[in-house]
């Protein structure tokens, strides 16, 4: 999150996002959004994403120490947010999902393919972390990081997958595009090879269309009035 915002204010915006993700059906039982508050971190507990408020979003230190809300209810993958924002100063929110096309993928244990132009708002290159036991301490966070490197989204092995943005929009919307273009990739497995230069060029569209996709989305998933 930019700028100087309370922990009230971030916690209250992660319980919207967490709201949206469900209505999308990017969540379902489990999931997580987090969002760093200065130099901590706020994250969603354990409570149904669906009606998420700001009380059921905890906030922890970088070391995972909370801070604030229901500290006992932590998700058990809270390492692997801190050591993804610990390793990526450019990201300040974190999207967690396990969408059917993400999960189905994740299981082939192969890079996700970028085979149509919006795919590519998920970023060029989503590998599969090969690990598929839950992420619960540093070291397995840390290994995530790294798989994930300098890119916008990771798959886990049969286990979903997560998208990062510098805002909770971008991140929330980066996941949505990861999880199409999962099923494009399921449904297209024969579709030919585009090279990388042919992709630089068409990608040259994206953060225009991150933009647009991005209204489009907390417009279509915010809380109806």
């Amino acid at each position: 999150m930019e700028g100087r915002v309370s922990h009230d204010e971030v916690r209250a915006a992660v319980a919207a996002t967490a709201r949206m993700l469900a209505r999308a059906g990017l969540v379902r039982a489990f999931g997580h959004v987090s969002a760093r508050v200065g130099a901590d971190v706020a994250i969603t507990s354990v409570r149904p994403m669906a009606t998420a408020t700001p009380d059921d979003v905890v906030v922890v230190t970088g070391g995972g120490a909370p801070v604030a809300g229901p500290a006992d209810e932590l998700p058990i993958e809270t390492p692997m947010h801190l050591a993804v924002l610990a390793a990526r100063p450019d990201v300040g929110a974190i999207c967690r999902g396990h969408p059917a096309a993400a999960i189905a993928w994740g299981a082939h244990l192969r890079p996700l393919p970028l085979l149509h132009g919006l795919g590519a708002l998920a970023g060029r290159h989503v590998a599969v972390h090969d690990d598929l036991d839950l992420i619960a301490d540093r070291a397995a966070g840390e290994a995530v990081a790294r798989t994930l490197g300098e890119d916008h989204a990771v798959l886990l092995h049969a286990n979903g997958g997560l998208a990062v943005g510098t805002t909770l929009a971008e991140a929330a919307t980066r996941l949505w595009y990861l999880e199409e273009r999962a099923a494009v990739a399921l449904a297209a497995p024969d579709r030919p090879h585009v090279d990388d230069v042919t992709w630089r060029m068409r990608m040259r569209h994206s953060p225009a269309e991150l933009a647009r996709a991005q209204r489009w989305f907390t417009s279509a998933f915010a809380d109806p009035t």
